[in-house]
């Protein structure tokens, strides 16, 4: 019995070894880099042993920590209002009702454009001159006078640093909320029905109903789909670059963003690997927290 208890695992190592394989080659790949000063066009045997440098470069680097503190910002909204409208959208469209499947699918529909497609779209919906979004704003602003002081006017979108960030935000709540829906809205349909009719047959209604059996049910999927949006809100790049490539000034700057131009613009890889380390520990602090959260050990008592 024992023996058979290690079986499973032998046949999941194949799988388990390749992606070790494919992680931990290029984490130890860029351990070494951030010990050196190595550009693009440079062999490898040009490089310089740095130390330590780069990491006292980093922790000094305000730059850097700009961007830490922009990512923040952009991934607590983007992450709040995605998880919001995914889970609320999932709960009203869960039943099989007249049009629910129509409205599924053009739900989805931004989540199959390319990242790059989104972000040409965004730029060009929110052009200062020519964009849709300012036309009909100055349309309604014009038929309604006293509405212009509600910020019916043309605006400029993408050169004020405020709504910079607000137009990055609508932009990835737009395409990735549905990714969020589709995850929960899955959760839901997979539910089992025994424990839905028990609670009917108890009295609760729609709101007792979501809040104590079906957000309960949930949880490790809710903090699953969480995780993967914060994974992605660290990564994200295509879209900022197209829309405002960090700007105006730096107030758009995220780190992935900060990690591509000292690569690819400065071409200082060493101080880059140094930064993807930072921002490898984040996702990995983060992931720690809520795999530990979604597998507390009081679930595990019973081993």
């Amino acid at each position: 019995m024992r023996t058979n208890r290690f079986v499973p695992y032998l046949f999941l190592l194949p799988a388990v070894a390749i992606l070790a394989l494919g992680l931990l080659v290029p984490l130890y790949n860029s351990v070494m880099l951030s010990f050196y000063d190595w550009g693009f066009g440079q062999p490898w045997s040009a490089r310089r042993f740095l130390g330590f440098a780069n990491f006292q470069r980093l922790v000094t680097d305000p730059t850097v920590w700009a961007s830490v503190r922009t990512t923040f910002v952009f991934g607590f909204w983007v992450v709040t209002l995605e998880m919001l409208i995914g889970v609320g959208l999932a709960l009203l469209l869960e039943k099989a009702v007249r049009g629910a499947s129509f409205i599924r699918t053009i739900f989805v529909m931004p989540l199959m454009i390319a990242p790059v497609v989104v972000g040409l779209i965004w730029r060009y919906l929110l052009d200062a001159r020519n964009g849709v979004i300012n036309y009909y704003l100055t349309e309604i602003g014009e038929a309604l006078p006293f509405l212009q002081s509600l910020g019916f006017k043309t605006q400029t979108w993408l050169a004020d640093p405020t709504l910079a960030m607000v137009s990055i935000i609508v932009s990835d709540v737009w395409q990735w909320t549905p990714f969020v829906f589709m995850i929960v809205l899955a959760g839901l349909q997979g539910l089992p029905g025994d424990v839905m009719e028990a609670a009917y047959i108890d009295g609760a209604n729609w709101w007792k109903m979501t809040w104590h059996v079906k957000l309960p049910m949930l949880r490790n999927i809710l903090l699953i789909a969480l995780l993967m949006r914060i994974i992605d809100v660290f990564r994200a790049l295509e879209v900022i670059f197209i829309m405002t490539g960090g700007g105006p000034g730096s107030s758009t700057r995220v780190l992935s963003l900060a990690l591509f131009q000292t690569a690819f613009t400065s071409q200082d890889l060493g101080y880059a690997a140094t930064i993807a380390l930072l921002l490898s520990v984040i996702l990995i602090i983060f992931s720690i927290v809520l795999l530990l959260y979604s597998n507390p050990l009081k679930d595990k008592a019973d081993f």
